[in-house]
């Protein structure tokens, strides 16, 4: 019985696919990371118009501090670490944006809930007159 060369070295199987993985991240970190800054960008535009810099303060601030740094290392040529506080600055800015959702519909609803109140209170303060 032929066993495959997997099997009979399995040191060799290791040692390429550690080389792959090197590689494979080495070919990652010499490419601009163009379609993460895309997100990040919309995601902070769209934290911008849910009302982030108003009702999400910190985080918002935390997402355009990072998304400044990452263009930084861009700058520099430093793409994986760009990749990386890109990523930081979209979660960053997803959770403003998120909060300052939640934020204005906790108002809107507190809102309505006064309007009904105010109804009751005219309501019990006017007499009903029936004929």
């Amino acid at each position: 019985m032929k066993t495959s060369p997997a099997v009979t070295h399995p040191k060799s199987l290791l040692a390429a696919l550690a080389l792959g993985g090197t590689l494979l991240l080495t070919g990652c970190a010499g490419n601009p990371p163009t379609e993460q800054f895309a997100v990040t960008n919309t995601v902070v535009k769209s934290a911008v118009a849910a009302g982030g810099p108003e009702y999400a303060p910190v985080p918002m601030k935390a997402a355009q501090d990072k998304l400044a740094a990452a263009e930084s290392l861009l700058r520099d040529d430093q793409y994986e670490q760009a990749r990386m506080m890109a990523e930081q600055a979209e979660w960053d800015a997803r959770v403003a944006e998120r909060t300052a959702l939640a934020t204005k519909a906790q108002k809107t609803l507190q809102d309505s809930q006064q309007g009904v109140q105010q109804i009751r209170e005219e309501g019990a303060r006017t007499p009903i007159i029936v004929q």
